[in-house]
Protein backbone atom coordinates (compact mmCIF):
# COMPACT_ATOMS: atom_id res chain seq x y z
CA UNK A 1 0.00 0.00 0.00
CA UNK A 2 1.29 3.23 -1.02
CA UNK A 3 1.58 5.86 1.91
CA UNK A 4 0.48 9.53 1.42
CA UNK A 5 3.48 11.57 2.70
CA UNK A 6 3.02 14.85 4.37
CA UNK A 7 3.43 16.78 1.20
CA UNK A 8 0.68 15.65 -0.22
CA UNK A 9 -1.53 15.71 2.63
CA UNK A 10 -0.89 19.56 2.56
CA UNK A 11 -1.48 19.73 -0.84
CA UNK A 12 -5.20 17.59 -0.59
CA UNK A 13 -6.16 20.42 2.34
CA UNK A 14 -5.08 22.91 -0.09
CA UNK A 15 -6.95 21.50 -2.54
CA UNK A 16 -9.86 21.78 -1.07
CA UNK A 17 -9.67 25.20 0.74
CA UNK A 18 -9.11 26.62 -2.81
CA UNK A 19 -11.79 24.87 -4.22
CA UNK A 20 -14.35 25.86 -1.71
CA UNK A 21 -12.86 29.48 -1.82
CA UNK A 22 -13.60 29.58 -5.39
CA UNK A 23 -17.08 28.38 -5.35
CA UNK A 24 -18.12 30.79 -2.35
CA UNK A 25 -18.75 27.71 -0.01
CA UNK A 26 -18.60 26.36 3.12
CA UNK A 27 -16.63 23.38 5.00
CA UNK A 28 -17.08 21.99 8.15
CA UNK A 29 -12.96 21.60 8.85
CA UNK A 30 -10.63 19.56 6.80
CA UNK A 31 -10.93 15.75 6.86
CA UNK A 32 -8.48 13.86 9.60
CA UNK A 33 -6.63 12.94 6.41
CA UNK A 34 -5.09 15.95 5.38
CA UNK A 35 -6.01 18.02 8.29
CA UNK A 36 -2.93 20.08 9.52
CA UNK A 37 -2.36 20.04 13.24
CA UNK A 38 1.05 22.19 13.77
CA UNK A 39 1.28 25.95 12.71
CA UNK A 40 4.20 24.79 10.57
CA UNK A 41 1.64 22.60 8.64
CA UNK A 42 -0.99 25.00 8.16
CA UNK A 43 1.84 27.35 6.36
CA UNK A 44 2.40 24.69 4.65
CA UNK A 45 -1.13 24.48 3.34
CA UNK A 46 -1.03 28.38 3.15
CA UNK A 47 1.52 28.54 0.26
CA UNK A 48 0.26 25.65 -1.34
CA UNK A 49 -3.13 27.71 -1.66
CA UNK A 50 -1.68 30.55 -2.99
CA UNK A 51 0.10 28.82 -5.80
CA UNK A 52 -3.04 26.54 -6.77
CA UNK A 53 -5.08 30.46 -7.05
CA UNK A 54 -2.25 31.54 -9.90
CA UNK A 55 -2.23 34.58 -8.46
CA UNK A 56 0.70 37.02 -6.91
CA UNK A 57 0.97 37.33 -3.24
CA UNK A 58 0.76 41.39 -2.47
CA UNK A 59 1.12 41.19 1.05
CA UNK A 60 0.60 39.65 4.32
CA UNK A 61 -1.76 39.97 6.86
CA UNK A 62 -1.99 39.80 11.03
CA UNK A 63 -5.10 37.97 12.44
CA UNK A 64 -5.93 38.01 16.22
CA UNK A 65 -3.31 40.37 17.46
CA UNK A 66 -6.09 41.75 20.10
CA UNK A 67 -6.66 39.57 23.11
CA UNK A 68 -10.51 40.49 22.32
CA UNK A 69 -9.83 38.92 18.73
CA UNK A 70 -7.76 35.86 20.41
CA UNK A 71 -10.07 34.57 21.85
CA UNK A 72 -13.23 35.57 19.50
CA UNK A 73 -11.60 32.97 16.48
CA UNK A 74 -10.38 30.61 19.63
CA UNK A 75 -6.27 30.66 19.57
CA UNK A 76 -3.34 31.74 22.11
CA UNK A 77 -1.71 34.14 19.62
CA UNK A 78 -1.72 35.72 16.18
CA UNK A 79 -1.54 34.97 12.87
CA UNK A 80 -0.03 35.32 9.13
CA UNK A 81 -2.17 34.98 6.13
CA UNK A 82 -1.24 35.61 2.80
CA UNK A 83 -3.04 37.90 0.65
CA UNK A 84 -3.81 37.48 -3.23
CA UNK A 85 -3.20 40.11 -5.59
CA UNK A 86 -7.04 39.45 -7.23
CA UNK A 87 -8.41 40.31 -4.00
CA UNK A 88 -6.82 43.04 -3.36
CA UNK A 89 -8.17 47.10 -4.50
CA UNK A 90 -7.17 50.66 -3.92
CA UNK A 91 -9.50 52.66 -2.24
CA UNK A 92 -12.97 53.43 -3.73
CA UNK A 93 -13.42 49.84 -4.63
CA UNK A 94 -16.95 48.06 -4.80
CA UNK A 95 -17.20 44.66 -3.75
CA UNK A 96 -19.29 42.14 -3.54
CA UNK A 97 -20.22 40.43 0.01
CA UNK A 98 -21.67 37.33 -2.30
CA UNK A 99 -20.32 34.39 0.01
CA UNK A 100 -19.31 36.23 2.55
CA UNK A 101 -19.97 34.69 6.12
CA UNK A 102 -18.60 37.50 8.45
CA UNK A 103 -19.96 40.59 7.13
CA UNK A 104 -17.55 42.86 9.01
CA UNK A 105 -15.10 45.44 7.62
CA UNK A 106 -11.74 46.40 9.68
CA UNK A 107 -9.99 49.38 9.81
CA UNK A 108 -6.03 48.66 9.75
CA UNK A 109 -2.40 50.56 9.62
CA UNK A 110 -0.76 49.20 6.44
CA UNK A 111 2.96 49.28 5.57
CA UNK A 112 4.34 48.54 2.41
CA UNK A 113 8.07 47.83 1.92
CA UNK A 114 10.85 49.33 0.44
CA UNK A 115 13.78 46.49 0.16
CA UNK A 116 13.51 43.10 0.49
CA UNK A 117 13.71 41.24 4.30
CA UNK A 118 14.62 37.63 3.81
CA UNK A 119 14.73 35.33 6.65
CA UNK A 120 17.43 34.81 9.10
CA UNK A 121 18.36 33.07 12.68
CA UNK A 122 18.53 35.97 14.49
CA UNK A 123 15.19 37.99 15.33
CA UNK A 124 14.66 41.36 13.07
CA UNK A 125 14.15 44.29 15.80
CA UNK A 126 11.51 46.88 15.51
CA UNK A 127 14.12 49.35 13.82
CA UNK A 128 15.53 47.45 11.54
CA UNK A 129 12.45 46.37 10.22
CA UNK A 130 11.08 50.32 10.37
CA UNK A 131 14.16 51.17 8.25
CA UNK A 132 12.91 48.73 5.57
CA UNK A 133 9.21 50.39 5.33
CA UNK A 134 8.39 52.56 2.10
CA UNK A 135 5.11 53.66 3.05
CA UNK A 136 2.35 54.04 5.38
CA UNK A 137 -1.58 53.09 4.44
CA UNK A 138 -4.84 53.45 5.87
CA UNK A 139 -6.82 50.34 4.95
CA UNK A 140 -9.54 48.24 4.95
CA UNK A 141 -9.62 44.92 5.18
CA UNK A 142 -12.82 42.50 4.82
CA UNK A 143 -12.18 38.89 6.82
CA UNK A 144 -13.30 35.66 5.93
CA UNK A 145 -13.00 31.87 6.54
CA UNK A 146 -14.01 28.68 4.63
CA UNK A 147 -15.10 27.12 7.64
CA UNK A 148 -18.84 27.22 8.44
CA UNK A 149 -17.32 27.83 12.52
CA UNK A 150 -14.19 28.94 12.54
CA UNK A 151 -13.76 29.84 16.23
CA UNK A 152 -13.86 25.83 16.59
CA UNK A 153 -11.10 24.69 14.65
CA UNK A 154 -8.15 25.63 15.65
CA UNK A 155 -5.10 27.38 14.51
CA UNK A 156 -3.44 24.96 12.54
CA UNK A 157 -6.49 24.79 9.65
CA UNK A 158 -6.97 28.92 10.52
CA UNK A 159 -3.62 29.50 9.31
CA UNK A 160 -4.34 26.70 6.60
CA UNK A 161 -7.17 29.00 5.28
CA UNK A 162 -4.96 32.22 5.03
CA UNK A 163 -5.76 33.34 8.50
CA UNK A 164 -9.38 34.28 7.44
CA UNK A 165 -8.10 36.80 4.48
CA UNK A 166 -10.77 37.40 1.55
CA UNK A 167 -10.85 41.25 0.56
CA UNK A 168 -8.13 44.07 0.91
CA UNK A 169 -8.72 47.53 0.48
CA UNK A 170 -5.57 50.19 0.37
CA UNK A 171 -5.38 53.82 0.73
CA UNK A 172 -3.48 56.20 -0.60
CA UNK A 173 0.28 56.01 0.98
CA UNK A 174 0.34 58.49 3.62
CA UNK A 175 1.87 62.58 2.86
CA UNK A 176 2.32 63.19 7.02
CA UNK A 177 5.62 62.06 8.89
CA UNK A 178 4.32 58.94 10.61
CA UNK A 179 7.89 58.47 11.73
CA UNK A 180 7.32 60.95 14.24
CA UNK A 181 3.88 59.54 15.63
CA UNK A 182 2.79 57.26 18.55
CA UNK A 183 1.31 55.62 16.41
CA UNK A 184 -0.10 53.24 19.98
CA UNK A 185 -2.11 56.17 20.39
CA UNK A 186 -3.05 57.21 17.43
CA UNK A 187 -6.96 57.14 17.08
CA UNK A 188 -8.89 55.70 14.21
CA UNK A 189 -12.52 55.20 13.34
CA UNK A 190 -14.77 53.31 11.06
CA UNK A 191 -17.98 54.77 9.80
CA UNK A 192 -21.01 52.68 8.03
CA UNK A 193 -22.63 55.25 5.91
CA UNK A 194 -21.87 58.36 7.59
CA UNK A 195 -22.18 56.65 10.73
CA UNK A 196 -19.62 56.08 13.22
CA UNK A 197 -19.50 52.21 14.10
CA UNK A 198 -16.35 51.76 15.42
CA UNK A 199 -13.06 53.95 17.09
CA UNK A 200 -9.88 52.52 18.64
CA UNK A 201 -6.09 53.43 18.28
CA UNK A 202 -3.30 51.78 17.18
CA UNK A 203 -2.64 50.10 20.68
CA UNK A 204 -5.19 47.36 19.47
CA UNK A 205 -2.85 45.47 17.58
CA UNK A 206 -0.22 43.75 20.19
CA UNK A 207 0.27 47.14 21.90
CA UNK A 208 1.31 48.97 18.85
CA UNK A 209 0.84 48.85 14.71
CA UNK A 210 5.08 48.81 14.68
CA UNK A 211 4.97 45.80 17.07
CA UNK A 212 2.38 44.10 15.01
CA UNK A 213 4.74 44.68 11.63
CA UNK A 214 7.76 43.50 13.73
CA UNK A 215 6.38 40.34 14.55
CA UNK A 216 4.97 39.68 11.21
CA UNK A 217 8.32 40.13 9.85
CA UNK A 218 9.65 37.65 12.11
CA UNK A 219 7.01 35.27 11.70
CA UNK A 220 7.57 34.68 7.98
CA UNK A 221 11.35 34.65 8.73
CA UNK A 222 10.96 31.77 10.92
CA UNK A 223 9.36 29.27 7.97
CA UNK A 224 11.30 30.85 5.66
CA UNK A 225 9.40 33.11 3.47
CA UNK A 226 11.19 36.45 2.65
CA UNK A 227 9.23 40.05 3.26
CA UNK A 228 9.57 41.19 -1.05
CA UNK A 229 9.63 45.09 -1.64
CA UNK A 230 6.34 46.54 -2.39
CA UNK A 231 4.85 43.92 -0.66
CA UNK A 232 1.98 45.33 1.90
CA UNK A 233 1.56 44.51 6.20
CA UNK A 234 -1.78 44.97 7.20
CA UNK A 235 -1.28 44.58 10.97
CA UNK A 236 -4.76 43.97 12.25
CA UNK A 237 -8.13 46.11 13.19
CA UNK A 238 -7.86 48.86 15.45
CA UNK A 239 -11.53 48.47 15.81
CA UNK A 240 -14.15 45.98 16.85
CA UNK A 241 -14.67 44.90 13.47
CA UNK A 242 -17.93 46.75 12.21
CA UNK A 243 -20.88 44.73 10.74
CA UNK A 244 -21.49 45.58 6.92
CA UNK A 245 -24.16 44.30 4.39
CA UNK A 246 -24.50 44.77 0.64
CA UNK A 247 -25.90 48.59 0.01
CA UNK A 248 -23.10 50.37 2.92
CA UNK A 249 -20.00 52.54 2.52
CA UNK A 250 -17.70 52.34 4.56
CA UNK A 251 -14.94 54.78 5.12
CA UNK A 252 -12.37 54.03 8.12
CA UNK A 253 -10.67 58.15 8.99
CA UNK A 254 -7.03 57.92 10.60
CA UNK A 255 -6.93 61.69 10.95
CA UNK A 256 -3.87 63.29 9.56
CA UNK A 257 -3.13 59.73 8.09
CA UNK A 258 -5.22 59.81 5.41
CA UNK A 259 -8.24 57.70 4.46
CA UNK A 260 -9.76 54.45 2.64
CA UNK A 261 -13.32 53.72 1.72
CA UNK A 262 -15.50 50.68 -0.37
CA UNK A 263 -18.48 50.43 -1.29
CA UNK A 264 -20.23 46.82 -1.18
CA UNK A 265 -22.68 45.26 -2.83
CA UNK A 266 -24.54 41.63 -2.76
Amino acid sequence: MQITTEAEKMTQAAQLLWSTWQGNGRIEQLPLSCRPTTRAQGYQVQAEVARLSGQAVMGWKIAATSAAGQKHIGVEGPQAGRMLAGRSFDSGAVLSLTGNGMLVAEAEFAFRMARDVPPRIAPYTLEEVLAAVASLHPSIEIPDSRYRDYATVGEAQLIADSACACYYVLGPATTFDWRALDLSTHAVSATVNGEVKGQGTGAAVLGDPRIALTWMVNEISRIGETLHAGQVVTTGTCVVPVPIQPGDEVVVDFGVLGTASARFIA
